[in-house]
């Protein structure tokens, strides 16, 4: 049966025989639960392996083919699930195009539709999405000839905000235990959200004072090695014997988010002002700094990809650059106060 139903999904699909050049059928989802639009994107694909096949037209594509062959292929980023996020979001606009259909204008309309409810800088993450998608069916799938030109909002350089020590310790003992030492192992490690919530005891050697992320579950694809610190470790001990697999849970239940309004409660008696979750990291970032710890450490600390991320945080502590100034002394021969001219 060419309009079929599978167990695994909600939606109905297509199997087509195969047509010269290809040894398979095609095989795919319509997108679709509605059985009367199913059976128009089953005639539209039949329609156009004909074509194919007896006139030599080349086969269209469309943007639900494109998307879910991307998150086939992209299924093991750390970010996968903001992919499927972002394309449900899309469908609307998207779903139903040829991608020779998508246009400047197109992609320009779901620009500044998304940028009346998001900031430009999260308008930009869908915006790069649509692209990547699109040039990987122009470059490697051969399914199109063309990418529209994608316009990015401008950004701003990056948000930096954290706490002092005295700052972070007043929010420590607002939080509820379960967000408190979270909070205290973030700061410690420097590890975003998603990994701290997802830490299982199989990535943590307390003898060793080691723990480490999988290279699929960290955001630049490496494995990213944690050393813990006693801070990190007093935070860790704590949750010892409470879930056999997850590190860090709330009454033996995993958690799901760390915004809740008891953050936000917490936040409010400590009489902190415009803090979030991810500002932990920065925190992070801004004591090594301060504490005098080089670029290339806290790069490798933090796991960044390149050094440029980390000279953001490069300002909280310019005394770290005062021994360099100070060769220039040394060479010019003013290690000691020049004596003024005299007026005589």
């Amino acid at each position: 049966m060419s309009l079929y139903r599978r167990k695994d999904s909600p939606y109905w699909w297509v199997k087509l025989p195969p047509i010269r050049g290809e040894s398979k059928p095609l095989q795919q989802s319509t997108g679709t639960a509605d059985r009367r639009e199913a059976q128009e994107v089953h005639d539209r694909l039949a329609h156009s392996r004909w074509e194919q096949a007896r006139l030599g037209v080349r086969a269209r594509h469309d943007w639900q083919e494109a998307a879910e062959r991307w998150l086939l292929e992209t299924k093991h980023k750390a970010t996968h699930g903001d992919d499927i996020s972002k394309l449900r979001w899309l469908h609307p606009y998207l779903g139903d195009k040829q991608l020779d259909e998508i246009d400047r204008t197109l992609i320009d309309r779901i620009k500044f539709d998304r940028e009346k409810i998001a900031t430009g800088g999260t308008t930009n993450r869908y915006l790069a999405l649509i692209r990547a998608i699109l040039r990987r069916a122009c470059d490697e799938w051969e399914w199109t000839d063309r990418v529209p030109k994608v316009k990015m909002f401008k950004e701003a350089e990056g948000r930096v905000r954290s706490l002092t020590p005295q700052e972070f310790e007043r929010l420590r003992l607002e939080l509820p235990d379960h967000l408190a030492d979270m909070a205290v192992f973030s700061v410690a490690t420097g590890l975003r959200q998603a990994n701290v919530k997802g830490l299982d005891w199989q990535y943590v050697d307390l003898e060793r004072k080691h723990a480490w992320i999988p290279g699929a579950k960290h955001k630049n694809g490496r494995v990213h090695s944690v050393p813990l610190n006693e801070m990190a470790l007093s935070a860790l001990r704590k949750q010892i014997g409470k879930h056999p697999t997850r590190v860090f849970t709330f009454r033996g239940d995993l958690i799901i988010q760390v915004n809740t309004k008891a953050w936000a409660a917490a936040l409010q008696r400590a009489g902190i002002e415009d803090f979030r979750w991810h500002d932990l990291r920065h925190t992070f970032a801004t004591w090594h700094r301060q504490a005098g710890t080089p670029t290339h450490e806290l790069q490798r600390l933090g796991g960044w990809k390149t050094g440029a991320m980390v000279e953001r945080y490069a300002h909280v502590a310019p005394e770290a650059l005062q021994g360099a100034a100070n060769r220039l002394d040394a060479f010019g021969g003013y290690e000691k106060a020049t004596p003024q001219r005299s007026t005589a």
